[in-house]
């Protein structure tokens, strides 16, 4: 699958599915501690990572002022995420400070940037949800990120709520949170994904028909037989 192909695949697999399909698979640090959707009309969002870093704040690395330099890795990362691909932010899990506000979030949403995960929270939040772009975070704070924290680097490994990101990993978030599939994975994870979301399909419909959870949920060799059987039917 391209890149289109495993968004489109991913958007249809929740990620509480996609933490199963991993742990399977022996990763478990995936799901992001923290970030949550920030408006609650947000869409299922999926695609690649694009990493930005801070680091601790320091007074002579920080301020106002710095502002002013074109170089600095957060406003690179505006310009130089990928269409399609997911901004993740290592904001060192600071609650009293902002990853960015309305108008760089507007600025992502403009050049087709799918979404922005950070663990730290937003300013300006009720502009950032009226720029489209998805985000997922804490949320709010109405300090700028100079305020605590010190311009870093891009598209690097970073961590973000607990977990390893690397650039080209690929980000799932949903209303259940933001989940980390390593990129080697990504492919085997998705069609797993989607097989595991048609069979929770059919299982529910057993159960909503008065079906007992021993034997069901998990399915033993009757009911998975009678699973293929419904499949085939769908065709």
């Amino acid at each position: 699958m391209n890149q289109d192909q495993l968004a489109a695949t991913l958007r249809q697999v929740s990620t509480a599915t996609l933490t199963m399909q991993l742990l399977k698979r022996g990763i478990r640090q995936v799901w992001m501690v923290g970030p949550k959707p920030l408006a609650s009309s947000q869409e299922r969002i999926a695609g690649p990572a694009f990493t930005l870093r801070f680091i601790p704040g320091r007074e002579d690395l920080s301020g106002p002022d710095i502002l002013k330099r074109t170089d600095l890795a957060q406003r690179r990362a505006i310009e130089e995420c990928p269409p399609g691909h997911i901004l993740v932010v290592d904001a060192l899990r600071q609650s009293d400070g902002a990853a960015i506000g309305d108008i760089l979030a507007t600025r992502m949403r403009v050049r087709g940037v799918a979404g922005m995960v950070s663990d730290a929270c937003v300013r300006d939040a009720d502009g950032v949800r009226h720029s489209g772009l998805p985000v997922w975070c804490p949320g709010a704070a109405a300090p700028a990120s100079v305020a605590t924290l010190s311009d870093g680097d891009l598209n690097v490994p970073i961590g973000c709520g607990g977990v390893a990101v690397i650039p080209g990993d690929w980000v799932v978030c949903d209303n259940d949170g933001c989940v980390v599939i390593p990129q080697a994975l990504v492919q085997e994870v998705a069609e797993g994904g989607l097989e595991q979301e048609l069979h929770e399909q059919f299982i529910l419909e057993q159960v909503k028909n008065g079906a007992r959870i021993p034997g069901t949920y998990p399915p033993n060799e009757e009911n998975l037989a009678k699973y293929q059987a419904w499949k085939k039917q769908r065709g």
